[in-house]
C-alpha cells in the first residue's frame, strides 16, 4: 500500500483552458467527485480540480477524522450506512492505509430530554439496520471504564461506527483521481467566475482561465466567497472549530465519546494520542484557523471532568479548521437557479468529510445520469427561498 506520510506527487502542469467539468475546492468533496465523475462516466471527461492551498490545508486535514451513522435523520442515517461501508473498503480498493478504526460512537444523554431523543433517533437507526442501542450508565461504564457516569443518565452506541486518518484519505482519492486522468491544480486560487448571461461558463484565476459548462462548488466554509463572484447569497457562515491532540498512551479507549450537551467529544487514535473538540461559541466571525487559548481551557476541563484520568495527560499539538454552517443543519447541494452551470456541494456543518465517500458517488451519479433527483432537490439552495427548511440535531463540535 501507499505510504500514508506521503501526500501524491503533483506535477505544476499548465492550466487547461476548457473542461467538461470544473471543480472549486481540492478537499476530499471535490475530490471524492472528482474522482466518481471519472470512473463512472461513458465516456471520457475533462476533469479540473481547482485548489487555493495544499492538499488537506482545510477542513479535510483539519477535522479529528469521526465517521458515524447515528444521525436523527432518516436521509443522513441511510447516507451515512453507505459512506460507512466504502471507508471500510477504502484501503483495498485505493492501495493507501486510512487506519480505519471501528470503535464505535458513544453518545452520552445528561438529562432526561436529550433521553428522549438519543432514544426516538436510536429506533429510527434500528429501523434502517443499525445496531445501534440505548445503554444505561452500568453499561457506559463498562464501555469505557475511566469515564465518570455519576451525571450521565444513558446513551447510545452504534459500534460499526468509526475513525479514520484524515490525510491518507484525501490523497487517496487524489491518486485515484489523477489515475483516471483528473486535472489536479493546487496553490491555485479561483478569483472569479466566467458568466454568459446568468449562467456561469468557467473560473478566473491567476494562472488563467478555464470555460466549462458545469462548475461545482466544493470549498466547503470559503463556499460563499466564491458564489458572491456572481451575487449568490449563500445562508453558511464559517465557524471556527479547534482541536487537539496529547501524547500517545497505551490503547484503553475504543469508542469516539460525545457528550451533546456541551458538544465535547474525544477519541484515541491508533498511534494512541487523545484526539478531540468541544464546541466554543465564542469565535472570531468569518474564515479563522488560528488556534486560541480559551478553547484549550474549555477542552481541557470538560475533558478532565468526563475521564478524571486525563486530568494530568500532555498535550502535544492543537490546530483549528472552519466548519460550514448552515441554519437548519442541512447541506446546500445541486444546480444554483438563480446561476445556470453552477452547483453546490457546501454546507455539510462539519461533516463533509465522512459524507464525502458517498456524496461524491451520488453528485456524479446525479451530474451523468440524473439519478437522485429528491435527494438534489431536498438540499438545494431554493428551499430558503421557499420556507421549507429542514431540521438535524446530532450535530458535536
Amino acid at each position: 500500500m501507499s505510504d500514508p506520510s506521503r501526500p501524491p506527487a503533483l506535477a505544476r502542469a499548465p492550466l487547461p483552458e476548457t473542461a467538461d467539468v470544473v471543480i472549486v475546492g481540492g478537499g476530499i468533496m471535490g475530490l471524492a467527485t472528482a474522482w466518481n465523475l471519472a470512473r463512472l462516466s461513458d465516456k471520457p471527461l475533462r476533469i479540473v480540480v481547482i485548489e487555493r492551498g495544499y492538499l488537506c490545508g482545510g477542513a479535510s486535514g483539519r477535522n479529528g477524522g469521526g465517521i458515524r451513522a447515528q444521525w436523527a435523520s432518516e436521509t443522513n442515517i441511510r447516507l451515512m450506512k453507505r459512506s460507512i461501508a466504502i471507508c471500510a473498503d477504502f484501503a483495498t480498493r485505493m492501495r493507501i492505509n486510512v487506519w480505519f478504526r471501528r470503535g464505535g460512537y458513544l453518545f452520552l444523554a445528561r438529562t432526561e430530554e436529550r433521553a428522549k431523543q438519543l432514544a426516538a433517533s436510536a429506533e429510527l437507526q434500528r429501523s434502517h439496520g443499525l445496531p445501534t442501542r440505548i445503554v444505561d450508565a452500568s453499561e457506559v461504564r463498562e464501555l469505557v471504564p475511566d469515564l465518570d457516569v455519576s451525571r450521565v443518565v444513558c446513551a447510545s452506541w452504534n459500534p460499526d461506527d468509526g475513525v479514520v486518518f484524515p490525510w491518507p484519505f484525501v490523497w487517496g482519492y487524489a491518486r485515484a483521481a489523477i489515475g483516471l486522468g483528473v486535472s489536479l491544480h493546487t496553490h491555485t486560487a479561483v478569483e472569479d467566475l466566467v458568466t454568459e448571461g446568468k449562467r456561469v461558463v468557467g473560473v478566473v484565476t491567476a494562472r488563467g482561465v478555464v470555460r466549462a459548462p458545469r462548475v461545482l462548488v466544493c470549498a466547503g466554509a470559503w463556499s460563499p466567497t466564491i458564489t458572491r463572484r456572481v451575487d449568490v447569497e449563500l445562508p453558511s457562515k464559517p465557524h471556527r472549530h479547534e482541536i487537539c491532540s496529547t501524547e500517545p498512551l497505551k490503547p484503553f479507549l475504543r469508542p469516539l465519546v460525545g457528550d451533546l450537551q456541551n458538544g465535547l467529544y474525544f477519541s484515541q487514535s491508533m498511534r494512541g494520542e487523545i484526539v478531540g473538540g468541544i464546541s466554543n461559541e465564542r469565535v472570531p466571525e468569518g474564515l479563522d484557523q488560528k488556534s486560541s487559548a480559551r478553547f484549550l481551557g474549555l477542552y481541557a476541563r470538560a475533558l478532565s471532568q468526563a475521564m478524571p484520568i486525563l486530568g494530568h495527560v500532555k498535550i502535544l499539538r492543537q490546530w483549528a479548521g472552519c466548519y460550514d454552517l448552515t441554519p437548519d443543519g442541512n447541506p446546500l447541494c445541486g444546480e444554483v437557479d438563480e446561476a445556470p452551470g453552477l452547483f453546490l456541494m457546501s454546507g455539510f456543518m462539519g461533516h463533509g468529510f465522512m459524507m464525502a465517500p458517498i456524496m461524491g458517488e451520488l453528485f456524479a451519479r446525479h451530474l451523468l445520469f440524473d439519478e437522485e433527483r429528491e435527494l438534489f432537490e431536498r438540499w438545494n439552495l431554493r428551499r430558503y427561498r421557499e420556507g421549507k427548511l429542514l431540521s438535524e440535531s446530532m450535530i458535536l463540535g
